[in-house]
């Protein structure tokens, strides 16, 4: 085994990753640096501090990264419209890069020689957690537990736990709970049921929004406004990029917005299915379409719509900080410098749908496109040629084929 001096660890407090902690004490042998990275789960973190503490821990870092997380990556997300599979708002995804980055950053300013984390093997998310590490510095070590300890199951883990006098919650010594993941741009919920995608999923499984069938009967006006094809404001109010997304996440959770039954295709190689719920999200993707509509090129906007696929599956895949993202990146927001005005939804019973929108910097002519007299000069004999010219090659095809 290598020699490891300090190990950074990404630490949440939970079971898990308090195991992780001690056997990462027992297994090297040297500090470990705990970090926990506060991206609006929605959940206390001081309680992971009073653990790692009781761990033995020195450095214990908590961290509100709500803003930087919202700015800088889940915004330039959604400037492509990114869906994953045509569906998957890519929650947990996008939020794998911003920790791996400060892994990253803690380990250099620590003089850590690795970090660790708690994904498992057969998960997405220790493929993006590495391929970061890759790409922000490949000097560093990554140790994955569950690739290397000889901890097989859910039993096993309970039993470590109390043999190293680790509390274990009174709701984790049953049945294995589900797996939740949570930030502000989502939630998603794996495992028990769910692993049977032939079981409708229980109404317990939701937690951002209520059921459309019980949202309200009125619906629910908003406007937001874009700049450069970031949302800046909801009904007026300028907010922060994290204010904002918190604040679209109570209004679309109030009224049923935003969720997701999925069955995806893991890059390793297995199908999951999972529950997702993004309210905000759902809002902001529905609303920047909105806004694009009138403000993007035809031709413009088509190639950002073949890009997207590629694009959300490098997010998906691990890929954030690879080069082939970033120079899509700079294509798409190249794309957005005019993409700025308001857009007004209507939010009812589950869905989010744009009723208005209008730009300063808006291609809609109604003066153009009037079946009234028009005073713009448009000589409708031109149609003639060019559909004369679109058709040639139609026409020597159907020749050659006996048409």
């Amino acid at each position: 085994m290598t020699k490891i001096e300090k190990i950074v660890l990404s630490y949440s407090g939970g079971l898990d990753t308090s195991i992780i902690l001690k056997w990462l004490q027992e297994t090297y042998g040297c500090e470990v640096v705990t970090f926990t990275a506060d991206l609006g789960q929605g959940e206390e973190l001081e309680p992971a501090r009073a653990k790692a503490e009781m761990s033995g821990v020195k450095d214990i870092r908590i961290v509100d990264l709500r803003e930087e997380f919202v700015s800088d990556f889940v915004f330039p997300m959604l400037r492509a419209n990114a869906l994953y599979e045509g569906h998957y708002l890519l929650g947990s995804s996008i939020a794998r890069p911003l920790i791996a980055k400060r892994l990253v950053d803690i380990a250099r300013e620590v003089g850590a020689d690795a970090i660790a984390h708690g994904a498992t093997g057969k998960g997405n998310d220790q493929i993006r957690f590495e391929l970061a590490v890759n790409a922000l510095d490949p000097s560093i070590k990554v140790i994955a537990p569950w690739r290397q300890w000889n901890i097989r199951s859910r039993m096993q883990l309970l039993e470590y736990a109390e043999k190293h006098h680790i509390p274990v919650p009174s709701d984790k010594r049953g049945e294995a709970p589900f797996s939740i993941d949570a930030n502000l741009l989502h939630t998603s919920t794996e495992g028990k049921i769910l692993e049977n995608p032939a079981e409708v999923a229980p109404d317990h499984v939701y937690q951002r929004t209520v059921d459309p069938v019980d949202a309200p009967d009125t619906p629910e006006i908003i406007t937001i406004g874009f700049e450069r094809g970031d949302p800046v404001s909801v009904n007026g109010k300028a907010m922060t990029p994290a204010a904002l997304l918190t604040e679209l996440n109570g209004l679309g959770g109030r009224h049923g917005v935003g969720r997701l039954d999925l069955v995806e295709n893991r890059f390793i190689g297995m199908k999951s299915r999972g529950i997702y719920e993004t309210p905000g999200g759902t809002i902001l993707l529905s609303a920047h379409r909105g806004i694009e509509s009138i403000t993007l090129d035809r031709v413009a906007a088509h190639l950002k719509d073949e890009i997207m696929p590629r694009y959300a599956e490098l997010i998906y895949n691990g890929f954030w900080f690879a080069p082939e993202r970033e120079m899509l990146q700079a294509l798409i927001d190249h794309s957005q410098a005019f993409v700025s005005g308001e857009v007004t939804l209507r939010l009812y019973k589950g869905s989010a749908s744009v009723i208005s929108r209008a730009s300063p910097f808006s291609l809609y002519s109604a003066d153009l496109v009037t079946f009234e007299e028009s005073t713009i000069a448009f000589d409708h004999h031109d149609a003639e040629g060019f559909i004369r010219l679109n058709g040639l090659r139609l026409r020597s095809w159907a020749a050659r084929n006996g048409r």
